[in-house]
């Protein structure tokens, strides 16, 4: 009883330690345009700063040292075509517009009678959030746009994304539950000409209030301000100021390798085959798995036969759980093959379980 219950105090402390740090980022103080911090950036890292989410912010907000500098050029620059996105990260898969819709400059989407329609940032109607586990959450406070936005990220996640055909029947079964089909409300979809440096689909933004405001049709680039939040304003390309890069954390590698073959590979050529030790950083894996050509992609991810346990190969203890039903079991079937991980590359990109010997793209990870 004794050695169980300091077993169980061990991986307690083990899974609360873990951190994720998605991107490596590098404030470089030297003076350059936008395009000249780009030369530098894709020389010697990996491109300019690009962000995902918060998480990534503050980590590139601590690679400032709180400097007080007054102006740094991240990797966004406005370009001639507007693209939506979702204000989570998600993908766009489908557009459930009503009839006409879209229609003129609006930049934002609202959901009425289970259609969407696009209405400006300025609006204030009612919202939906949604939560860890992707319940949703109305809002009875009417908010601008970006107000809304930043309700949901302090509260919650974000505003309510639609992926599929499923989630859309989900949330206009949810606005119908609550007597809400004919309220106009705010969904988490957004549509604006800014595209990041490393071509990355990230659709986080942190701009400052009022921006951008392209003042005088000539600021395409994006800084991050001196603010406290050190939010971000809209600038002429051509101003010259210090910047920050950033190094991916995770590549991968599209190469079909058994297990051990990527685990070699990747301590030879990287650091290791990714481990997963946070939501953060599932996030992270999901966003780089889409680039391969395999249906599942290698975690450093290992079935111990003797142990009847998952474990991770940096040694790290499995606390974050992503498994797909009927996966991930200490049952495995040892008489054929060993087992290891797989994250899916397309679907829900939840975890899976495969013979060792199958030959996979794979995740390295830099640090």
């Amino acid at each position: 009883m004794a050695q169980t219950l300091y077993l169980t105090l061990l991986l307690i402390a083990l899974c609360s330690i873990s951190e994720c740090v998605q991107r490596q980022y590098h404030f470089i103080n030297e003076n350059k345009t936008w395009t000249e911090a780009q030369r530098y950036c894709r020389e010697n890292y990996t491109d300019l700063a690009t962000v995902d989410n918060m998480n990534d912010m503050i980590q590139l907000k601590k690679s400032l040292n709180d400097r007080g500098v007054r102006s740094i050029w991240i990797g966004l620059q406005r370009t001639d075509v507007k693209k939506w996105h979702w204000s989570s990260g998600d993908p766009v898969l489908i557009l459930n517009w009503a009839s006409g819709q879209p229609v003129g400059s609006d930049n934002c989407a609202y959901i009425i009678g289970g259609l969407w329609y696009v209405w400006p940032y300025s609006a204030t109607p009612t919202f939906i959030c949604y939560n860890i586990s992707r319940g949703l959450v109305f809002v009875n406070q009417s908010m601008k746009w970006r107000d809304a936005q930043n309700y949901c990220r302090q509260n919650y996640i974000d505003l309510v994304s639609v992926r599929n055909q499923n989630e859309s029947q989900q949330l206009e079964k949810f606005i119908n539950d609550r007597n809400l089909s004919g309220s106009r409300i705010w969904i988490g979809l957004f549509s604006d000409p800014w595209q990041w440096s490393d071509q990355s689909n990230s659709s986080f933004r942190y701009w400052d209030t009022n921006q951008p405001d392209n003042y005088q049709s000539n600021e395409n680039c994006a800084e991050i301000t001196q603010n406290v939040q050190r939010q971000w304003n809209d600038i002429s390309c051509v101003n010259q100021f210090p910047f920050v890069c950033h190094e991916d954390k995770l590549i991968v590698i599209q190469q079909n390798l058994s297990w051990s073959e990527a685990l070699r590979y990747c301590r030879q050529n990287h650091v290791d085959l990714v481990s997963v030790q946070s939501v953060e950083m599932q996030y992270e894996v999901m966003n780089v798995v889409k680039l391969a050509s395999t249906e599942a992609v290698w975690l450093g991810l290992r079935h111990s036969c003797a142990l009847g346990i998952w474990f991770w190969v940096s040694g790290e203890t499995v606390c974050h759980q992503n498994w797909a039903p009927g996966n991930g079991t200490s049952d495995e079937d040892c008489e054929l093959t060993v087992r290891s991980g797989a994250v899916q590359s397309g679907g829900d990109q939840t975890w899976i379980s495969r013979p060792e010997t199958d030959r996979l793209n794979f995740i390295c990870t830099n640090y």
